[in-house]
């Protein structure tokens, strides 16, 4: 298959931390927007669409999909169609996965199996990153990053990520690593976007300090950010289709009507400076140096599109960051 021949001109990339490794400014996940949640043909469309833009890292999770682990077999058959040497595939385990004592949480154990079925699930023989998806305070920090360590060293990823893991125990794990002389930790993933913000004081003065890359996840606030509920429910939702799997419900959203309320604040800051909500609301994430790289979630070709629109973002005045957090904090 021949691949846009100008993908790399196409995209920012930024340097994961102090390793090698450089991750475009935006990358796609397959958590709810894609994944099984949405026709293989249609994921195929937006994924490959999406390389051809630039975006040579996908995100994904043992757990993602309906049913679990659905996610990964469909982009498994995806990546047939896209050179392998030129992707980055991160997938985690933390969250339950099947039932029993050994399918949820940080043992050896689930980390070790939940990796090797993942590899069997997307079709190699390795991925480039692989999470402890959370903390499991039931099970010794020693034992769940030594199973990081562990997929490192065999060879099963080639770089291990924590996510969810605020400070302290983000210092905690880095500390561990550092003293066992383990693989390092390269990468974190926290939940980081306009309207929540507890990682720009839980993660990233400790990411910074000590050279780990930060990609955030739900940079739209699962849709809110991206205007889609700003004048009620679409029909062909999330939140109407009710997805599951820590998707936003309607009892959820209604909950969270001051959230709804920013987003509109914020749309009038977007449309003045000639961009959409979503786009706004990415570029403030990038404006910040100490984030690698959003991970985004497009179910279109339409969203994936603009959401990308934000490398294009002209920059933010120190006026305009004022005002963003007054519509931000109301």
């Amino acid at each position: 298959m021949t691949h846009a021949a100008d993908r790399y001109q196409k995209m920012t990339y930024r340097r994961c931390g102090r390793s090698g490794l450089l991750l475009p400014a935006v990358s796609l996940g397959l958590w709810q927007a894609l994944g099984s949640y949405r026709g293989q043909d249609i994921a195929r469309e937006v994924c490959l669409r999406a390389f051809d833009l630039g975006v040579t890292h996908f995100d994904l999770a043992n757990n993602y999909g309906n049913p679990a682990g659905a996610s990964e077999s469909q982009f498994g058959a995806i990546l047939r169609e896209l050179p392998r040497q030129e992707v980055v595939i991160a997938t985690k385990a933390g969250y339950r996965m099947w039932p029993g004592p050994y399918g949820d949480g940080g043992s050896r154990k689930y980390l070790i199996e939940s990796c090797e079925a993942s590899l069997r699930r997307l079709g190699v023989d390795h991925v480039d990153i692989f999470y402890s998806h959370r903390v499991d305070a039931q099970t010794p920090l020693e034992e769940t990053i030594g199973a990081l360590d562990q997929l490192v060293r065999q060879g099963k990823a080639l770089y291990a990520g924590v996510s969810n893991y605020p400070d302290p125990k983000l210092t905690q794990t880095l500390d561990l690593v550092e003293s066992r002389g383990w693989a390092p930790i390269t990468i974190h993933q926290p939940r980081l976007n306009l309207l929540d913000r507890r990682a720009v004081t839980e993660v990233l003065p400790t990411t910074a300090a000590r050279g780990v890359g930060v990609i955030a996840f739900s940079p739209l606030e699962q849709g809110i950010l991206a205007g889609r509920y700003l004048n009620g429910i679409p029909p062909d939702s999330r939140v109407a289709v009710g997805l599951g799997n820590g998707a936003l419900t309607q009892e959820r959203l209604t909950a969270l009507e001051s959230k709804t309320a920013a987003a509109r604040r914020l749309k009038t800051i977007a449309d003045r400076r000639g961009q959409s909500l979503a786009q706004l609301s990415l570029a403030w994430l990038l404006n910040d140096q100490r984030i690698t790289s959003v991970v985004i979630g497009a179910s279109s070709m339409g969203q994936l599109e603009d959401n990308l629109g934000c490398l294009s973002s002209p920059p933010f005045s120190a006026e305009e960051l004022a005002e963003i957090d007054r519509a931000c904090a109301g």
